[in-house]
């Protein structure tokens, strides 16, 4: 198994806060989402910095991450689990019914999942239940508002002969409309056989929605970060602001607020009966860099307006 190096795939350090982490993968998440580039390949790029992510920003999967690494993130010869190593993630109430979209280094580690070689439940004499399988599905958030169809890949555990074996299993699952994170989806009969063909398990499916390079999730509503110039802000000026399915224009109104939350009606997220909004909140930055021209306009305006942002202080 090769090891993956996650703080190098985010290109930050091992002692990065949670706020450096995040800075980091919205830059690299908007470079490679699919829905942002015209680049081909990039998908794969994109997973592989949201599996990333989705340890790093956890405490408890972070550590458990830091100390693989320790054990043996530099080997060249291929990477092993330490012996009696055990993440928190397999002491799940569900049986593991296999792989999320990511690596297979992800998928041993850290994927909701426990043992998945116990035997079938019996009922009756004869006849036994098969096993309840659970697994992760990343969804984007824009496959929330189309319906759209994934495939899945995971193994079902199959008891014969006093063992069992894992048979790889295909499925195409068409993402319900308004799927929330966290939510868990029963496909009946399609978990691990049961005796005679009958009382086969069923397999749950745990919506994981991917984090957006751009957008935070509030509920049904997103959250944009909405950065302007100060004159923008002071003058007020009209944008294209980016949505779930394609831009809108936005206007800003003269001398708004660095926090002021601007609301974008029907362009959040949708749930079984409605529909969020987007919420822009407002954040002036000031550039990086000034010439002498524009430190002289700046000081011609410190000295026409008197305002003072801090006169409660006194």
């Amino acid at each position: 198994m090769k090891f993956k190096d996650y703080y190098k795939i985010l290109h930050v350090g091992e002692t990065a806060d949670l706020k450096e982490i995040k800075k980091a993968y919205r830059k690299l998440a908007l470079k490679f989402h699919p829905d942002t580039t015209s680049e081909a390949d990039t998908e794969d790029k994109f997973k592989e910095v949201a599996e990333a992510y989705e340890v790093l920003k956890d405490t408890t999967k972070r550590a458990e991450y830091d100390e693989l690494r320790r054990y043996g993130g530099s080997s060249s010869d291929g990477f092993n689990v330490p012996p009696d190593w055990q993440s928190s993630a397999r002491n799940n109430q569900y049986q593991g019914g296999g792989p999320t979209d990511f690596s297979e280094f992800f998928n041993s580690f850290f994927a909701d999942r426990s043992q998945s070689n116990q035997r079938p439940q019996h009922h009756g004499s004869d006849l036994f239940k098969g096993q309840d399988l659970e697994m992760e599905l990343p969804v984007f958030l824009e496959d929330t508002l189309s319906g759209k169809t994934k495939s899945i890949d995971y193994h079902v555990p199959v008891y014969a002969n006093n063992q069992v074996k894992q048979v790889p299993k295909s499925l195409k699952v068409k993402i319900p409309l308004g799927v929330a994170d966290g939510e868990r989806i029963r496909l009946k009969g399609q978990g691990a056989p049961g005796s005679e063909n009958k009382l086969n398990g069923d397999l749950y499916l745990l919506i994981r929605l991917v984090p957006h390079p751009l957008f935070d999730v509030q509920g049904i509503n997103l959250i944009l970060s909405l950065t302007l110039t100060p004159w923008e802000a002071a003058l007020g000026t009209k944008l294209d602001i980016p949505t779930l399915n394609g831009k809108v224009k936005l206007s800003i109104p003269a001398n708004s607020q660095s926090g002021k939350k601007l609301r974008v009606k029907g362009k959040g997220l949708k749930n079984k009966t409605s529909r969020g909004d987007l919420l822009a909140v407002i954040k002036i930055d000031i550039p990086p860099s000034t010439n002498s021209e524009t430190k002289r306009l700046w000081s011609e305006l410190a000295e026409a307006e008197q305002y003072n942002p801090r006169a409660d202080w006194s």
